[in-house]
């Protein structure tokens, strides 16, 4: 077997490892490729297999030059981790209410993923102000496990899903995320005390583990004036 290959698969079991034992935390940003070559004493071309070879096995997502972000008044915002700590890694003061936790069953929504259990832990949660004005929505909806059948009445640890989720071994690799603009129905616009009918960024996130299994499906309703979607385009810097 050539020398080449044997440097990138061993680079890719050393970033497996991390992963796996969580010193590279789920969502959490790789070293650049610089910062990789330099690490490992390898070429930059090396790197990029190894790379790939975890993107293969559902560790991680490349999306090389091309990049998509919300931003929270200016910040840019990391929500693979959720919105929670996304605004708490920016600096933002916003507060979070557990409007629901429980368990449903969804037919209709089992059907959109593709996966075969109704059930679905569903968690509702408002992002407010110190002001008290609330900036976002969102609804998660993780399929049921059997070792997360107490967490509808226990509470999430920490209050943290994320954290919920990994205390059973249930973690998100990568995913989707999609965006649009829509209006507030009437239930929407009196939970977020605004006007039925105003125009509000709307997210869904799919998110699966390494084996490719869902893991959640979260919508946001963003409020505009606060939050933005912005891409990016070209070559990133390393």
């Amino acid at each position: 077997m050539p020398k080449q290959v044997l440097k990138h698969q061993r680079i890719a079991r050393v970033l497996a490892r991390e992963i796996h034992s969580g010193a590279l935390e789920p969502g959490s940003r790789l070293p650049g490729e610089h910062a990789l070559t330099r690490r490992f004493a390898v070429s930059r071309a090396t790197v990029r297999q190894a790379l790939d070879e975890l993107s293969k096995q559902g560790l991680i997502s490349t999306h090389a030059g091309v990049g998509s972000f919300v931003t929270f008044d200016g910040g840019l915002l990391d929500n693979r981790l959720g919105w929670t700590r996304a605004l708490a890694d920016q600096g933002a003061r916003v507060t979070t209410e557990v409007l629901r936790l429980e368990a449903v069953r969804d037919a209709r929504l089992a059907g959109e993923l593709g996966i075969e259990g109704v059930e679905f832990m569903a968690l509702d949660r408002l992002r407010v102000l110190p002001e008290g004005t609330a900036v976002a929505l969102e609804r998660s909806r993780v399929p049921m496990a059997p070792a997360l059948a107490d967490v509808p009445l226990g509470g999430l640890l920490d209050g943290s899903l994320t954290k919920t989720l990994a205390a059973v071994g249930i973690r998100a690799t990568h995913g989707d995320e999609w965006a649009s603009v829509r209006q507030l129905a009437a239930d929407e616009a009196t939970l977020l005390r605004r006007r039925e009918g105003e125009v509000w960024l709307n997210t869904r996130r799919v998110s699966r583990g390494a084996d490719g299994q869902i893991v959640e499906q979260v919508t946001s309703l963003l409020d505009p004036a606060r939050f933005q979607l912005h891409l990016g385009f070209g070559e990133q810097p390393q």
